[in-house]
């Protein structure tokens, strides 16, 4: 069996832990850095933790732990070990960080609605780089995830929002605080829309429809400029009924510059409609996979 090559190693293994590092430690900013002192409800298991904290005083990384134990393996079987095992690792190394490394940092203790911003950007960046490495922080995560499992079809935004509203409306509700739930809500609001927007936002891309006489010019013209390969579509014009043909190309926002300039010079005569693609999945394309 050979032995994996550094480079392996690297994207693999050392690569994802300090995404996941990365990940933790942004969450524990947020949360000790700003939602602590402005003491407004959290999303997720820190939400829940937090109340705890206010109430009886309980340290929020080992409240988050204790948690996370039997959810944790009620979804077990449903998310596979790997994906199990990451999220332990990754919900010890956020707890660490939340209740020894970052007490010890400044926090914030301006205006609530600068500390709700900073806390649902903040988090919202470090949930996605550790969600894009296939990992959780578990707790609400592990519910997060199987919900994808079932629903494939909905963002991780779109069911971290869903299942976060209930825990910000129970803190407000126990705190007597509506302006509490309020900022709440926006830290759940911009929490979900910056998970999408960073995770979704690597596979988002341009797609070019190019009609031309001359597809075969195109596709290698394109190919010479970003390496990216076509599809040849057969089309007809309307007016005369011409044949013609479509090229369709999907590519980075950098790269359809290139491409639009170096069609427009092979031929001028050419038609070209450029539409935003939210995901573009393939070689070339970084593919998000949840589970095992």
């Amino acid at each position: 069996m050979k032995n994996k090559t550094t480079g392996q190693v690297w994207e693999q293994r050392l690569l994802p832990f300090l995404m996941e590092t990365l990940g933790g430690f942004l969450v524990a900013v947020a949360i000790d850095g700003f939602a602590v002192n402005a003491a407004f409800p959290m999303t997720g298991f820190s939400g829940i933790a937090l109340i705890f904290n206010r109430l009886l005083g309980m340290p929020i990384g080992i409240t988050i732990v204790l948690l996370n134990v039997p959810l944790a393996f009620l979804c077990y079987k449903m998310l596979g070990k790997g994906f199990f095992l990451r999220s332990i690792r990754c919900m010890i190394i956020s707890s660490f960080f939340i209740d020894y490394l970052c007490p010890m940092l400044p926090s914030y203790h301006g205006s609530r609605l600068l500390a709700a911003l900073c806390t649902g950007v903040i988090s919202g960046v470090g949930y996605a780089l550790i969600y894009m490495q296939n990992s959780s922080t578990g707790g609400a995560d592990f519910v997060v995830m199987a919900l994808k499992v079932v629903r494939p079809h909905l963002s991780l935004g779109k069911i971290a929002f869903l299942t976060d509203f209930v825990i910000v409306m129970t803190g407000g509700i126990l705190f007597k605080d509506v302006d509490g739930v309020i900022y709440g809500m926006i830290v759940n609001f911009i929490f979900a829309a910056v998970i999408d927007k960073v995770m979704y936002g690597a596979n988002s891309g341009k797609l070019a429809l190019i009609v031309t006489e001359h597809g075969e010019l195109i596709s290698k013209t394109i190919d010479d400029v970003c390496k990216r390969g076509c599809t040849l579509l057969k089309a007809a014009g309307g007016y005369r009924g011409d044949e013609k043909q479509v090229v369709m190309c999907a590519c980075s926002d950098k790269q359809m510059y290139g491409v639009q300039q170096a069609v427009k010079a092979a031929d001028p005569s050419s038609f070209m409609v450029v539409l935003e693609s939210n995901e573009v999945h393939g070689e070339g394309f970084r593919n998000i996979h949840i589970g095992d």
